[in-house]
């Protein structure tokens, strides 16, 4: 631990007792042996320490189905960036898509992979090693042999068994992203593992260690890949039977170990021989026969298909396996069926039967999957039917609905006879650079099969009774609830539709379009979507159905639909999106070239203007495929060079800069515009429509004519809605097309008016008087309406509309004295932006009606408002005077005029306290924010009128206010509200005294810069990070400021040479650690060093650990430099005391202050002034402690003061007798927790400083003030407290009378 960081009470007792053992590495002998609490604190954080040292996979996410997590990058994947190098056949596509199913380690054991999900998987990994910051090898394969070599020494320690462990997860998670790296170890890993396993002597605890182990790699590697290097040979299969003997399905412990070993065992059911010979002689002894080996294996398998643990699913592996082998298949598999069915039927009316349920559609799952046709059809119908009386699709349990739609769509694949659709439609050439070619060259065309192609057998075929259920099954599974389930029957569909005859295929494909009904909710759409991709990416839905597919994707692009405060439908863009990049990949460019320009437009809407991240993400990877597979989309290389992954990140970005980037494409300009009108200026989200009015701003360059001629007349339609978010919308859209058409005519010369039709005009001055007519600033929207209103004052203000003179101007005033009136009663949340908003209104209202002359207001006006507003800052309420303080600081300089002096005063009376308005801190702040915000306005001349201008006569008063709020400590429950005028001042400082150096630096005295930059400094040393940080950089700022620079800098060269230029960018001025050793270096300048030490006092005394750590150590080491330095000491003990004087009873600071000097005579800061008799400082310390604590009654202030004068008792004279009967006073005081914690301090006093009690009566003392109840009775306590005066030889404390007491002193 640091010097400086020793509490005064471990300097004292080691004083005394000296340090405590010490380690070699030298940590104290403190800590108790290690326990298991401790072992798993030790496993977390090594894990974190792991987790933030393993290198970092930086990839994107697919745009799959919201709510379905997958391993690869999809069509938002962050690295798949479309590159040109001068050429279209530069650009490259973005990666495969993962199988949507999920990562393998999370995966059900009884998912089947999507078609293609293997050449996926393994593009995948081919393309794994090459992407940026990705792992290239496993590393960790050295540390892993020589963990696993030390299973057996370990397992018997649960400690280091439990932080063994946690390595190894922390090891194998590195490699989820890659866990195709693993593959070269896998077989050394398992076979140290299974060594273990089968070596007989080992114990029971370390097997199931090793079993652990193995799933752990399982689970990240997959349990596929993991099979087949389990060994399995004849002789293996008696020993893993064997192991299931021991195994207890109730033992939660072990699960793993159940787990890893019926997966063991499904890979021994695939030898190539009868089970029935490996039985032998069933008969073992005389009445006693040994069960067969296939029974064995089914008992086992049918009895962890009910457990609840992870068991349940391998045991569904394990069925798949051995009930398909032909010889189990001729003798069991009827009578398993009929078990599982009986099971199903049975565990799904009861609530515990939920894990049997699970277990059985697992297997069942696995079977017809696995199973050969002919092997599973006669059972098919009776599973479909059972399934059917289970009622599936009305369960509330995810997982049982989509195992569900697993088995069903599996039992319809039975049905039907597996084949290739010889109709299906298959696209050319599968190369990018191919595709690209194909563009300016029509060759390596393939059509798709013509009708004529597919063969009379298969019109002939005969479809089952079971596939009309199945399919209906399949399209109801569409509209679950659930992402996963929709996930799984899409997939589904795609299946069943690859096996179907054109005609019944063409059916599904139009009850799948049945789902983009608006009469159908958000999970229909979503799962309709799903279903088209599948359909899409298996070439099963043909070019002549395009048209229609595209008309709704084209809506499941933008479906966005409000529910309650929010809405639904970003699941359903995110997937509209995966099925046009499914698409790209599906179709010859040929077939999309028709759709090209509304599939482009619409992808690029979605990418910038989709309110979820997400979406946009997913668009633009979609429109990135299309680039780079169709290279027919216009412009695609520049797009998405600018509307890349990281790009769309920032939904501001989107609005605001790419919009205006992709407008600028003629192709897209429309679009962009026309659907910001339509959708996104009546969005439910606030946000998103004042990024919409924004964004139209920006885009009425790109199209000023179509703005004006057709968005202005529907704009002003909507303004008269009932509906309020579009109200709102289009009064903010209309205000910044207004203004958007006023800049470009200012270009030319020329009004507004030259866009703007009569009738356009008159709307947009009557839209104020119909909302007041229909008192719609009134209630839950008068918020909003005020809000938008008020922008769009300004805006027609700032575009010079010719309303001079036009009653609409008294409506516009009327609108924003009111709002500014009641500002108190508009919610807390939006109070702020109003209150901006209609203040810039005002200044702009001002500026363009108000002004008669050229600097001269209307004749009427100026007198009324000014004064007016002036009466309104005397409001009881508070956001009252805020409003008005912000408007009369908006206002023009011509409105001012005459008035200055006036304004001034009524502003300044608002930045004083008062007792009426204690808590008034923002009124506070923002009247100096005016006043400031006046001066710029007016300007400074030294010897102008003192009503026109900021001049010598009244800038003192300036001077004064902000002197005064940087003094404002105001505290009330929010805590201390005054920090935030202290801000606004130091602000204020900066712009004023720029504003003067640059102007009029005669202005400026030696004073005046001396008290500024004192105050700063005082600021830049307190506790607070932000309010630190401000006056910081607010000092280095006027300090290095050279345009000129700023005169009467007190010790310029010496702070020049403490804050070097160079240096300051570089400080973090928000951290305790940077800022104190800088700032503590002031204290050897004597102009700066009250001020600082006022505010290190704060900061040493203060409550937050890092502020006083770092505080007191800055502090320590410059009294380290002074301390052969008498009169440099003795300047710096002046400084406290006067600090202390002048803040005596100011609890803020002599609480604070007590708490340094404690810590500075603990840690010898004063050792000097010890060698010398009843020095001034410890005199003056005396008096000043006991002139705090006189009639006290905080009890930290006294224990603080305790403190302070057992430390003063190492100074020599008749001043220690006058310290030691002001503590013995306090052992009487009326608090008992203060007479214990005197007792206390006075014991270490003792301890530490063996020189102040005699040898001879010390131990006495000690055993007095360690035995005696300081809690008792005061009779009690004060004979014992006249026994140490008599030991220390000070004279007894006399009781006095009460008028007297506060002569006397605490104790009596």
């Amino acid at each position: 631990m640091p010097a400086s960081l020793v509490t005064p009470r471990d300097r004292r007792l080691r004083a005394r007792v000296g340090p405590g053992p010490r380690v070699p590495g030298g940590a104290c002998q403190e800590a108790a042996p290690l326990s298991l609490g401790h072992g798993k604190a030790y496993a977390c954080v090594l894990s974190a320490l792991r987790r933030l040292a393993a290198p970092r996979v930086l990839s994107g996410r697919s745009a799959r189905p919201a709510g379905v997590r997958g391993r690869g990058a999809g069509p938002a994947a962050a690295g798949a960036l479309l590159c040109s190098s001068g050429s279209a056949g530069a650009a490259r596509s973005s990666p495969a898509p993962a199988s949507p199913s999920g990562p393998r380690s999370g995966m059900a054991l009884g998912e089947a992979p999507s078609p293609g999900a293997a050449e996926a998987a393994a593009a995948e990994e081919e393309d794994a090693p090459g992407r940026g910051a990705s792992l290239e090898a496993f590393g960790e394969s050295a540390a892993v042999r020589a963990l696993l070599g030390r299973l057996r020494e370990l397992h018997g320690e649960p400690v280091l068994r439990e932080v063994a462990e946690q390595q190894f997860r922390v090891i194998m998670n590195k490699y989820q992203e890659q866990p195709h790296l693993l593959d070269p170890h896998l077989e050394w890993m398992m076979n140290l593992l299974l060594d273990i396993v089968q070596d007989k002597t080992s114990p029971t605890s370390l097997k199931n260690l090793a079993f652990k182990f193995l799933y752990i790699i399982t689970k990240v590697r997959g349990y596929k890949v993991f099979l087949r290097l389990f060994p399995h040979e004849v002789a293996d299969v008696q020993s893993v039977l064997d192991m299931f003997t021991d195994q207890n399905p109730k033992d939660h412990e072990a699960w793993e170990t159940r787990y890893m070993l019926l997966l063991w065992l499904s890979v021994t059911c695939l030898i190539p021989f009868d089970f029935s010979r490996l039985d032998g002689n069933l008969l073992t002894q005389p009445g006693e026969t040994r069960m067969p080996i296939m029974d064995r294996i089914l008992q086992i398998a049918e009895s962890y298909l009910v457990v609840s643990d992870k068991a349940r699913d391998a045991a569904a592996v394990l069925v798949s396996k051995f009930i398909t082998r032909p010889d189990v298949r001729e003798r069991k598999m009827a009578s398993f069926l009929d078990w599982s069915l009986c099971t199903l039927a049975h565990s799904f009316q009861t609530a515990e039967g939920t894990s049997a349920t699970d277990g059985m559609l697992q297997a069942l799952a696995q079977i017809f999957k696995h199973g050969k046709r002919e092997d599973c059809l006669p059972y098919a119908s009776t599973v479909l039917q059972c399934l059917d009386r289970c009622r599936l699709p009305e369960c509330s349990q995810t997982k049982l609905r989509k195992l569900g739609v697993k088995l069903v769509q599996r039992l319809g694949l039975t049905f039907l006879k597996p084949k290739v659709a010889t109709w299906r439609y298959q696209r050319g050439s599968r190369s990018l650079a191919a595709n690209l070619k194909l563009c300016t060259q029509d060759q390596g065309e393939q059509k798709p099969p013509t009708d004529s192609v597919a063969s009379d057998a298969e019109e002939d075929y005969d479809i089952p009774e079971g596939v009309e259920s199945v399919i209906e099954q399949l399209l109801v599974g569409l509209k679950d609830n659930d992402t996963v389930v929709r996930w799984s029957a899409a997939k589904g569909i795609g299946r069943m539709a690859g096996r179907l005859p054109k005609e019944l295929a063409d059916d599904v494909v139009g009850s799948v379009l049945d789902c983009f009904s608006f009469q159908e909710m958000d999970k229909a759409w979503h799962g309709g979507c799903l279903a088209l991709a599948e359909l899409g990416r298996r070439g099963l839905l043909l070019p002549l159905r395009l048209s229609e597919v595209v008309t709704v994707i084209l809506k499941a692009l933008t479906y966005d639909k409000k529910c309650g405060t929010c809405s639904v439908g970003a699941n359903v863009r995110d997937a509209a999106c995966y099925v046009c990049w499914a698409f790209a990949r599906a179709y010859d460019p040929q077939e999309l070239r028709p759709f090209v320009t509304s599939i482009s437009s619409a992808l690029l809407i979605v990418t910038v203007f989709d309110r979820s991240v997400n979406c946009r993400r997913a668009a633009s990877a979609a429109f990135q495929e299309n680039v780079g597979r169709q290279g027919t989309f216009p412009h695609g290389i520049d797009i998405l060079t600018t509307a890349d992954y990281f790009a769309v990140g920032s939904i501001s970005n989107c609005f605001l800069v790419i919009s205006v980037f992709i407008a600028g494409f003629p192709e897209y300009t429309q679009s962009l515009i026309d659907h910001l009108v339509t959708m996104k200026v009546n969005h439910w989200d606030r946000a998103i429509r004042e990024l919409s009015a924004k964004a139209l701003h920006n885009l009425v360059p790109r199209a000023p004519e179509y703005s004006a001629a057709h968005v202005f007349p529907a704009l002003l339609l909507m303004t008269s809605t009932s509906d309020l978010h579009t109200r709102h919308g289009a009064i903010l859209a209309c205000a910044e097309v207004v203004y958007a058409l006023y800049k470009l005519a200012a270009q030319r010369d020329r009004p507004v008016t030259d866009y703007l039709d009569e009738k356009v005009v008159q709307g947009l001055k009557q839209i104020h008087q119909q909302l007041y007519d229909r008192h719609l600033y009134r209630g839950l929207g008068g918020e909003l309406m005020r809000q938008a209103v008020c922008v769009l004052i300004q805006n027609l203000s700032l575009s010079r509309m010719p309303f001079k003179g036009d009653p609409v101007i008294d409506g516009w005033q009327w609108l924003i004295d009111d709002t500014l009136r009641s500002l108190y009663l508009i919610s807390t949340q939006s109070r702020q932006q109003i209150k901006d908003t209609a203040v810039a209104a005002l200044a702009a209202l001002s500026r363009e009606y108000y002004r008669k002359g050229p600097r001269e207001a209307g004749p009427a006006v100026a007198g009324e408002l000014i004064s007016q507003y002036l009466a309104q800052l005397r409001s009881p309420e508070e956001m009252t005077r805020c409003a008005f303080s912000s408007a009369l600081g908006g206002l023009p300089r011509f409105l001012l005029s005459g008035r200055l002096q006036q304004v001034l005063a009524g502003l300044r009376a608002v930045t004083c306290i008062s007792p009426q308005d204690v808590s008034f801190a923002e009124a506070r702040r923002d009247g100096l924010r005016a006043i400031l915000s006046i001066c710029q306005t007016v300007g400074v001349k030294a010897e102008g009128p003192a009503d026109e201008v900021v001049c010598r006569e009244n800038v003192s008063e300036i001077y004064t206010a902000l002197l005064d709020c940087m003094r404002d400590y105001t505290t009330d429950n929010r805590g201390d509200v005054g920090s935030r005028v202290r801000e606004a001042a130091m602000t204020g400082i900066l712009d004023l005294v720029l504003l003067l150096v640059q102007v009029q630096p005669s202005l400026l005295e030696a004073p005046v810069c001396e008290s500024f930059l004192c105050s700063l400094a005082r600021q830049a040393s307190e506790k607070i990070d932000r309010v630190r940080a401000h006056a910081a950089r607010v000092f280095v700022t006027l300090l290095h400021f050279d345009s000129p620079p700023i005169p009467h800098v007190p010790h310029r060269g010496e702070l020049e040479a403490l804050f070097p230029r160079s240096a300051m960018a570089s400080v973090n001025w928000n951290a305790p650690s940077q800022a104190f050793p800088l700032i503590t270096q002031l204290l050897g300048l004597p102009t700066y060093r009250h001020h600082v030490l006022l505010g290190l006092a704060v900061s040493v005394g203060g409550l937050t650990e890092s502020t006083v750590r770092h505080s007191t150590q800055s502090l320590f080491e410059y009294m380290k430099g002074i301390q052969r330095d008498p009169q440099a000491l003795g300047a710096f003990a002046e400084s406290i005391l006067r600090v202390f004087e002048d803040n005596l009873l100011n609890d803020r600071v002599s609480v604070s202050l007590l708490k340094m000097l404690d810590q500075m005579l603990a840690n010898g800061c004063f050792d000097i002034f010890t060698t010398e008799e009843n020095h001034p400082f410890c005199v003056q310390l005396l008096a000043l402690c006991k002139e705090e604590i006189k009639k006290s009654k905080d009890i930290q202030k006294l224990r603080s003061s305790i403190a302070v004068l057992c430390g003063m008792v190492q100074f020599h004279g008749d001043v220690r007798n006058k310290v030691l009967l002001q503590l013995l006073l306090l052992l009487c005081h009326s608090f008992p927790v203060v007479r214990k914690s005197a007792a206390s301090q006075i014991y270490e006093m003792v301890l530490t400083y063996s020189n102040v009690v005699a040898d001879d009566v010390v131990d006495e003392v000690m055993l007095v003030l360690s035995d005696t109840a300081w809690d008792a009775k005061l009779a009690v306590v004060r004979e014992r407290r006249n026994h140490l005066c008599d030991l220390l030889a000070v004279p007894r404390p006399q009781l006095v009378p009460k008028h007297a007491a506060a002569e006397a002193g605490p104790g009596n």
